[in-house]
């Protein structure tokens, strides 16, 4: 897997080729099966491929013309709803956990972010859902399908495109609680021979052993 992550990188320019649906599904499926403390799995995937549509995210993106160009546009959900105790007893129910503790976790605000509030329900819930994220355009990667995570975007955290922002949630009948965090464009790379160098910080500058500063 060090390959894919090594070799991936931002791509914009896409061939006007189809993504066959299979390859999508299983792209999905990665986000799926990615981690997610306590099983909690609070995200949702919409697999958008009508131009139409694509059109108006691009408008909600300031105009990035990759999203109306992709084969396809996987738009990131983050459904603070999952935290709901019903939904999430259920989950911890079918992890084997007692009524005890599960009782203890509703009781905790470090397990359970709805003691504190909207706000941080919906950190906890757009951190579970960097890690779909990542998971999609590694298995692409793999596919050889290039992607794009796009956050630049009207929503409620960057509170701009408002009016667009809500006439797309009522045409895609998101429903209340859930919120529309990024997007991932998905296509296959129309300039493969430049390759991107990728630009990060030397190891050393971002890892340490036991203490910070220490070098590995």
């Amino acid at each position: 897997m060090i390959k894919e992550i090594t070799e991936r990188s931002s791509k914009r320019l896409y061939l006007k080729k189809e993504i066959p649906q299979k390859d999508i599904e299983t792209i999905l499926e990665a986000g799926r099966l990615a981690p997610s403390w306590m099983n909690v799995q609070p995200w949702h995937f919409i697999a958008i491929k009508n131009q139409e549509t694509k059109d108006m995210l691009c408008e909600l993106a300031f105009g990035q013309k990759h999203v109306k160009t992709a084969s396809y546009v996987i738009l990131c959900l983050a459904d603070t709803t999952a935290w709901e105790q019903p939904k999430f007893k259920k989950i911890l129910q079918e992890k084997g956990s007692s009524e005890e503790q599960i009782n203890a976790i509703f009781n905790n605000s470090t397990l359970y972010p709805k003691l504190k509030g909207e706000e941080r329900t919906l950190l906890r819930t757009v951190e579970q859902c960097t890690y779909a994220m990542a998971y999609m355009t590694l298995e692409a990667q793999e596919l050889g399908i290039s992607s794009c995570i796009i956050g630049a975007l009207g929503n409620e955290l960057t509170e701009s495109n408002h009016e667009l922002y809500i006439k797309l949630r009522e045409k895609l009948n998101i429903p209340n609680g859930v919120y529309l965090m990024s997007m991932i464009t998905l296509g296959y790379d129309a300039k493969p021979e430049l390759k991107t160098i990728k630009h990060r910080k030397p190891f050393n500058d971002v890892v340490s052993t036991e203490v910070f500063g220490e070098k590995f």
